[in-house]
């Protein structure tokens, strides 16, 4: 079996000495070949090239940034031959996943231990297993994801921590946090909501102020906690959204409090929930702060979203 481990060399739980340790783990089931990335979008790159040279597993060891990239890079590396199967699944290489960054929700979402030591050993075990899942994932325009997407707020919050990360702040449940508090009373227009969500078919839902997408559940993690807006996402299904109609302080309140709860689900008048969509349109009347996965993209007009069922195959 041949597999390529693509390394980011920045991911924050990982050392020099443990990725040996994985390394040497990994070559005793697989002829392995590691990359390390030198750039954003490099994983993308190696991914694609990996696939085309028909490699039976992509391994990463670094954070959800990572994975998003080399997941990317595998659906568009579209394998050509005769004969190929119709579902990406069955065609593309398998995907393994160390945890290596700070919150790993894709590695957690599919079952895997938190911390790399772990995970590696399952991850081994499923190798030697023949041990694989698989997963829809989400698509954005023409960018893939693999369990959340925002437009609006929690975007807006995301770019907010990155910044502050790019200034020498650690990523913390608390740097989230404040960050949620300064975007929300400081930057976002809450009496004037534009989006609208449009299905085929259906009658546009208009003032919406954030959106918030799953395809798994939970959505994130503060530390060990999960946050699950749409805790019915599955991999298994179509894409779920909940969205606040308006931004008014007392219900935006309520839901962040039943959001953060694990008790129920949000819900209420100024909370819109839909399950198992295959697509639909977000389109905002100012650009909007979009996210994929955790990773701030700037702002969007308009972004259409889609289902795509049995996307590919994950070691577990």
């Amino acid at each position: 079996m041949r597999a390529i481990l693509v390394v980011n060399p920045k991911a924050t739980t990982t050392t020099g000495r443990s990725r040996d340790v994985l390394v040497r783990a990994l070559r005793s089931e697989v002829d392995l070949t590691v990359e390390y990335t030198r750039r954003r979008g490099h994983a993308v790159a190696l991914a694609r090239t990996a696939a085309r040279e028909g490699v039976d597993v992509v391994v990463t060891l670094g954070g959800d940034g990572t994975v998003n990239e080399v997941v990317n890079g595998l659906m568009t590396a579209d394998p050509a031959g005769p004969g190929a199967a119709r579902t990406p699944a069955d065609r593309l290489p398998a995907l393994a996943t160390v945890p290596g960054g700070s919150t790993n929700v894709f590695a957690r979402a599919v079952g895997l231990p938190s911390q790399w030591p772990e995970a590696a050993g399952v991850i081994l075990e499923g190798l030697r297993l023949r041990r694989f899942r698989t997963i829809g994932l989400g698509l954005a325009d023409d960018r893939y994801f693999t369990f959340c997407a925002g437009f609006g707020l929690d975007a807006a919050v995301i770019n907010r921590v990155e910044r502050a990360r790019r200034k020498g702040r650690v990523s913390t449940p608390g740097l989230y946090l404040r960050s949620l508090m300064n975007e929300y009373f400081l930057a976002t227009d809450r009496r004037h909501p534009a989006i609208s969500l449009e299905r085929p078919g259906e009658t546009a839902i208009p003032e919406l102020g954030t959106v918030v997408i799953q395809n798994t559940a939970p959505w994130t993690y503060l530390g060990d906690r999960e946050i699950n807006p749409n805790p019915n996402a599955s991999f298994d299904l179509g894409l779920d959204v909940m969205a606040l109609r308006r931004m008014r302080v007392p219900g935006t309140v309520r839901a962040v409090t039943q959001i953060l709860s694990r008790r129920s689900y949000p819900h209420g008048k100024q909370v819109l929930r839909l399950h198992d969509m295959p697509e639909f349109t977000l389109v905002s009347q100012h650009p909007e702060a979009f996210q994929l996965d955790g990773d701030y993209l700037g702002e969007r007009n308009k972004v259409r979203f889609t289902s795509v069922t049995a996307a590919l195959r994950v070691i577990c």
